[in-house]
């Protein structure tokens, strides 16, 4: 597989998709790692609902649960 093929299944879903078994199967784990995070991985993000905004006279929330 080229280079270009294999950057832009990577990058591209839906041509990754479009790829069958085998070319999948050959293709290089992506050097960015996890791209996908479940619902409690992004809870436990610093800021991903604990984030506040500081005014000089009040606290707005950023989330609706705080």
């Amino acid at each position: 597989m080229k280079k270009q093929d294999i950057i832009r299944a990577w990058k591209d879903e839906e041509f990754r998709l479009s790829l069958n078994d085998e070319q999948r199967a050959q293709l290089p784990q992506n050097p960015a790692g996890v791209i996908e995070l479940a619902d409690d991985e992004l809870r436990s993000v610093a800021g991903g609902d604990s984030c506040r905004c500081f005014c000089p006279d009040m606290v707005f929330p950023l989330s609706p649960e705080i």
